[in-house]
C-alpha cells in the first residue's frame, strides 16, 4: 500500500500510477453528483451540450451533502458518501465522455465502470461511510452550485478540498477491483465451509 497526495486536475499519468489498495488524499476541486445529476449529465452528453462545469481531470463524489447558508455563502455541514452502485448505469459513459479521472463513493461499482477505468485511465475510490463530518472538515470552500433545481442533495456542488481522504483505491486503471476480489474470496470460503459441513454430516 502506498499513500499518495494528489491535486486536481488529475492527469492520466497520475491515475495510472495508482494501484488497488493504495490510499489517496486529494486536494483541489471535487464535484458531488448523485442519481438525478448523473441522469442529467447523460442527457447533456446525448444532446452534445457542455455541462456547466468542465469535469476533465476532476473527481465526482457520490454524495448528497448537508448544507447551510452562512451570510452570503454556502457551508458544508456533512458530506458522507452515498451508495455508488446506483450510479453504475451511467458512470462508464461519464468517464469516457467527460474525462473524469476519479470517482469517490462507497460500496463498490461493477464491471462496466471497472472497464471504463481501465480503458480511459480513471479510478474508483472508497471513502469511509459514517464519517460525514470528517469529510466536511476537508472542504475549504463551496466554489458554486449548479442544478439546484434538482434539490440540495442532488445538485452539483463544486467543492474546493484539502487532503480529502483517506480514499482507498478499490478499482484501479489496470483491471483490479478489490470489491469483486473480496466477494469472490468470500464465496470461495463459503463453498469450502459448506463442503466441509456436508462431508461431516455424511460421514
Amino acid at each position: 500500500m502506498t499513500v499518495h497526495h494528489l491535486s486536481t486536475p488529475l492527469s492520466e499519468e497520475d491515475v495510472r500510477g495508482l494501484r488497488a489498495g493504495d490510499i489517496v488524499y486529494l486536494s483541489g476541486i471535487i464535484v458531488t453528483a448523485r442519481d438525478a445529476a448523473h441522469r442529467r449529465m447523460i442527457e447533456y452528453i446525448e444532446r452534445g451540450e457542455p455541462l456547466p462545469i468542465d469535469l476533465r481531470g476532476l473527481a465526482i463524489y457520490h454524495c448528497g451533502p448537508v448544507v447551510r447558508r452562512k451570510n452570503s455563502e454556502w457551508e458544508i455541514v456533512a458530506a458522507g458518501p452515498t451508495t455508488s452502485a446506483r450510479m453504475e448505469l451511467y458512470e462508464a459513459t461519464i468517464i469516457e465522455k467527460l474525462g473524469v479521472r476519479m470517482i469517490i463513493g462507497k460500496g463498490g461499482m461493477g464491471a462496466r465502470t471497472a472497464e471504463a477505468c481501465r480503458r480511459h485511465g480513471a479510478v474508483y475510490t472508497v471513502f469511509t461511510g459514517g464519517a460525514a463530518v470528517l469529510a466536511a472538515e476537508a472542504v475549504e470552500k463551496v466554489e458554486r452550485v449548479e442544478w439546484l433545481d434538482l434539490g440540495v442533495p442532488e445538485a452539483l456542488w463544486v467543492l474546493r478540498v484539502r487532503d480529502f481522504g483517506p480514499l482507498l483505491v478499490a478499482i484501479d486503471s489496470h483491471g483490479r477491483n478489490l470489491i469483486e476480489e473480496t466477494l469472490l474470496r468470500a464465496r470461495e470460503r463459503r463453498e469450502a465451509a459448506l463442503s466441509i459441513a456436508r462431508k461431516a454430516i455424511e460421514g
